[in-house]
């Protein structure tokens, strides 16, 4: 009970809410104190093989603590719900300020730079609030679990699942490789490098860009003025797209019908433009131009690389053609193991393609040569710590269906 000076039972919070909340500002107060002391220097997360002695030795204590002092009012506060709870709520008003706030490089004499708000998830407060949860945490684990009873395995299933989740997800950053790979078509690179320092560092495979394409949306035309340097706006107010039969007009000056589109296509001996194939063409469109009775028929292209752009003049203004924006992009590459071992792969957006511990994403390419780029970025992602990440996650799943399994059999029983 709260404000009770009686001793309680293992688990309980003898001190109430209201300690418990206090308890947490306090934490969160000391964190923030010795960031103005360190001038905003933050915790550097120790790096292997210390993290995994530091996991193993918080957990060591955790139970050590929990069976030889469960007794004891102290401790007892120390894993209770009231205690827990606050710290929840601590957790979350820290991640919303590091969610909210950018996250960028401040002036370092800034208080925002001082007290390490825009480096929040690796500050001492975040650092304090989430090693007194774990701590929390851990110690309510340790009484479910032993004695062991069958009726606490949703309970140790869905703590425990959280505990190593934020543990290892935590700990495991010191260990996480976020690299930047740039590649060009036909030739085979193994430098990737730090988004921050810009170091290269060599991997333990290669990659091999077999090809990059890009798929891009149907491109538009517009009426452009050059002398107020503005688009036209049509009559149906929207940018029509550039497929056959497609009809727009402009009030007082005329109208323009696409009699033909072709989305890859270079002109032959005559000018005329011819169908191509892949990257070699531009996307070409035969247009009738009808300016109030003076009917014509032009062809307008975008151009490229070494082919300039064909408008044709209506009016006071020209008819364009603007490029389609893209809308997926992929690399195909052959992946080279030290050992010679190969693997194909498709590089896209959130498809990534594993291979020696890594996944490989595909995350930009050269936008000022647009669909004609030879250049693909792709980011090379390893993190060690991940399955046990991943399997604190499938120990939450687990005691959730657990949970709604004894709830369907209590129904049934009722």
């Amino acid at each position: 009970m709260s404000g009770s000076s009686k001793t309680v039972k293992t688990g309980s919070a003898p001190a109430g809410f209201r300690d418990a909340a206090l308890f947490t500002f306090v934490a969160i107060l000391a964190g923030f104190g010795i960031e103005l002391l360190t001038s905003g220097g933050g915790i550097n997360v120790p790096g292997w093989p210390f993290n995994l002695v530091f996991l193993l030795l918080f957990g060591a204590v955790i139970f050590t603590v929990g069976l030889m002092f469960r007794e004891h009012p102290v401790v007892s506060w120390l894993g209770g719900i009231p205690l827990g709870l606050s710290l929840i709520v601590g957790l979350a008003l820290l991640s919303l300020v590091g969610g909210v706030l950018p996250q960028d490089k401040y002036p370092p004499d800034s208080i925002v730079a001082l007290l390490r708000l825009n480096g929040m998830f690796s500050s001492w407060p975040f650092a304090f609030v989430t090693l007194l949860f774990l701590f929390n945490l851990g110690l309510s684990l340790v009484w479910k679990t032993i004695p062991f009873r069958v009726a606490n395995l949703q309970f140790m299933l869905f703590h425990g699942g959280f505990w190593l989740a934020l543990s290892c997800g935590l700990l495991g950053t010191a260990q996480l490789e976020r690299l930047v790979v740039p590649l060009y078509e036909g030739k085979e690179s193994d430098v990737a490098y730090n988004r921050e320092s810009e170091t290269a560092i060599h991997l333990p495979f290669s990659i091999y860009l077999k090809d990059f394409q890009i798929d891009e949306y149907t491109p538009q035309f517009a009426l452009y003025d050059p002398q107020k340097d503005q688009v036209i706006e049509p009559k149906s107010k929207l940018m029509p797209e550039l497929r056959k039969g497609v009809k727009a007009e402009w009030a007082g000056i005329g109208s323009v019908t696409v009699l033909d589109y072709l989305p890859d296509a270079l002109p032959d001996a005559n000018g005329t433009p011819v169908p191509v194939e892949g990257k070699k063409g531009v996307p070409f469109a035969k247009v009738r131009i009808d300016e109030n009775g003076k009917i014509s028929e032009q062809w307008i292209s975008s151009g490229g690389p070494q082919l300039k752009p064909r408008f044709v003049p209506m009016g006071n203004a020209f008819i364009v053609m603007a490029d389609g924006a893209p809308k997926a992009f992929r690399s195909d590459v052959t992946l080279i193991g030290a050992g010679g071992e190969r693997k194909a792969g498709t590089l896209e957006v959130n498809k990534p393609v594993d291979f020696h511990g890594w996944k490989l994403y595909q995350v930009g390419y050269d936008e000022k040569a647009g669909r004609w780029s030879t250049l693909s970025l792709v980011e090379a992602v390893r993190d060690p710590w991940l399955p046990a990440v991943y399997l604190g996650f499938f120990m939450i799943m687990a005691g959730n269906v657990l949970y709604f399994w004894k709830g369907f059999k209590k129904m049934e029983e009722a």
